[in-house]
């Protein structure tokens, strides 16, 4: 078993008010780097979360919710109301967005310097927050891995071009990239998502995961892709799901002694086989989310019994 590592998470949180015809919203804590945040912390690594949360309701409910799992929220202090969205389902659970979110953060010091920083999402391109989350990027490189998820919401994604470029600066910041079919189709429409993951995989990074939602996920490498299928699972809701997927990723990889900045080369040589078994645990936990309601990761426990399911 490898040592504990120190995971450092900088992004968002959002109240997700999740709106159902005929029912009461119900309020979720949610943002993705938070859910990511969340999830690693459910499998027992040390988590903190640098993010900014509003001294109201959903900020108390946010702060409660991460704490309940052991992540250690770190903020700026400049967060006047909680970020939220409305999460409207269809008839097959699947999310659509409606987001009220503003992304001032300020630098700020953690302590102690992590062995591993997750980013991505709202947080790494919008302005004037996202400075210091790439200024964050850059200091944590000398002794930690980085992956990044763009997540990409576009409604909150300013002009088009400049985005494409943000993305593909923080891809070429990191050593393991995950993004799903979506989010390349609107930052590259009409390229196949194998030949953008391919050309991701030319700025630096180790391996690029992309989700393909009921059609499962696959993991490029230089020279060659690994794809796994979904899980047949009843679909509660799709809300989380990749972050859950993200989260059983980094977990995989914490596993295999393959993140901190001592293990890079080992993990910028991963095999066919160790991706192959990364996806398992990607997949698996994502499944488990979509099971049911709300951005609800597994334990290790939870994921264990889903990948002897599998």
């Amino acid at each position: 078993m490898p040592d504990p590592l120190d995971l450092l998470v900088v992004g968002e949180c959002v109240a997700d008010i999740v709106r159902l015809p005929d029912e009461a919203d119900r309020v979720h804590p949610g943002g993705s780097p938070a859910n990511v945040a969340y999830g690693l912390a459910r499998l027992g690594h040390r988590t903190t979360l640098l993010t900014q949360l509003g001294p109201d309701g959903h900020g108390r409910l946010v702060r409660d919710h991460l704490a309940s799992a052991g992540v250690v929220v770190r903020t700026d202090g400049g967060a006047a109301a909680t970020p939220s969205a409305v999460v409207a389902l269809d008839a097959a659970g699947r999310a659509s967005y409606t987001f009220d979110i503003g992304w001032t953060l300020a630098p700020v010091t953690v302590e102690p310097a992590p062995d591993h920083l997750h980013t991505g999402s709202v947080g790494a391109v919008m302005e004037p927050g996202s400075a210091a989350v790439l200024a964050a990027v850059r200091a944590a490189r000398a002794t930690a891995t980085v992956s990044y998820d763009p997540n990409v919401r576009p409604d909150l994604m300013g002009d088009h071009a400049a985005a494409v470029r943000r993305v593909e600066e923080c891809v070429g910041l990191s050593d393991v990239v995950k993004a799903s079919d979506e989010d390349l189709e609107w930052l590259y429409p009409g390229e196949p998502p194998e030949k953008a993951a391919e050309r991701w995989l030319a700025r630096g990074p180790a391996v690029v995961f992309v989700t393909r939602g009921g059609d499962g996920a696959f993991a490029a490498l230089p020279g060659r892709t690994t794809a796994v299928p979904a899980a047949p699972v009843e679909v509660a809701d799709t809300v989380g799901a990749g972050d859950a997927f993200m989260s059983g990723t980094l977990h995989a990889l914490a596993e295999r002694g393959l993140l901190g900045a001592a293990a890079r080369p080992r993990l910028h040589g991963l095999t066919p086989e160790a991706v192959a078994d990364v996806l398992r645990h990607a997949a698996a936990s994502a499944a488990v989310t979509v099971s049911r309601a709300g951005a609800n990761p597994p334990d290790a426990a939870e994921l264990r019994a889903a990948l002897t399911a599998r």
